[in-house]
Parts: C-alpha cells; sequence; structure tokens
C-alpha cells in the first residue's frame, strides 16, 4: 500500500512541476511591469479558470493527501530500522565482534619434560 501511494505521490509531484511550468503567468508581459494599461487585468477581477489551473488544483490536492498519507505511513511504522532506538551503533557492533573473536581462550598446555603450564610460551 505504501509504495503504491509512493508512486502516486510522485506521478503528481511531477505533474504539479509539468503544469505550472506550462501555465503563463500573469505578470508576464512586458508591459504590465510598466503600468501600460495590464495593471487591471492582473489584480482586477479574474475570469474563470481554465483547464491548466483547474488540473493543477487537483495535481496539488493529490500530492497533499499524498503527503499526509506517507506521513501517517512513516509515523506508524513498526520495523524502524533506526540505530538510535536499537542502542548500539553498527560500528561498536563491529568492534564487539571482532573483540570476541580475539578473547577466544587457548588451551593451556602442559611440557612434556615435568615442568610447570608457566613454562610453555604464549
Amino acid at each position: 500500500m505504501e509504495n503504491l501511494v509512493l508512486v502516486v505521490h510522485v506521478l503528481a509531484a511531477v505533474t504539479v512541476i509539468g503544469l505550472v511550468l506550462l501555465q503563463h503567468g500573469k505578470g508576464a508581459d512586458m508591459g504590465a511591469a510598466f503600468g501600460s494599461g495590464a495593471s487591471g487585468s492582473l489584480f482586477g477581477v479574474s475570469g474563470s479558470s481554465n483547464f491548466l489551473s483547474r488540473a493543477t488544483a487537483i495535481a496539488v490536492t493529490v500530492f497533499f493527501i499524498t503527503s499526509m498519507t506517507l506521513g501517517y505511513f512513516a509515523s506508524h511504522r513498526t520495523n524502524s530500522g533506526s540505530v538510535v532506538k536499537a542502542g548500539v551503533a553498527p560500528a561498536q557492533e563491529e568492534q564487539k565482534a571482532a573483540d570476541t573473536k580475539e578473547a577466544v581462550p587457548t588451551p593451556t598446555a602442559t611440557p612434556k619434560d615435568g615442568g610447570s603450564a608457566q613454562d610453555v610460551p604464549k
């Protein structure tokens, strides 16, 4: 389920980017910057929304909903791979494993000539 929401989320993000880049901005005309009569349409009453702005609104709504859903999934995940919650970092685990391999006890040998075990080199 989470993978499906993630795919929809990425598709919605790409759609929003594409639709925003396709739209013609309200202040994109050079005359609007210098007040050549276009300022009324810039700040005045706008007409009905066209297809691109409605499609953008729908894509943004889908993006918002999938963002919230992915946040919910992340906060309710039971098997977290966090090393902070485990209490031991991976480097510390490797060091502990190396320490246990080095600390293998060696069997004590007795010399054949009747000497003590302390005479045997280690």
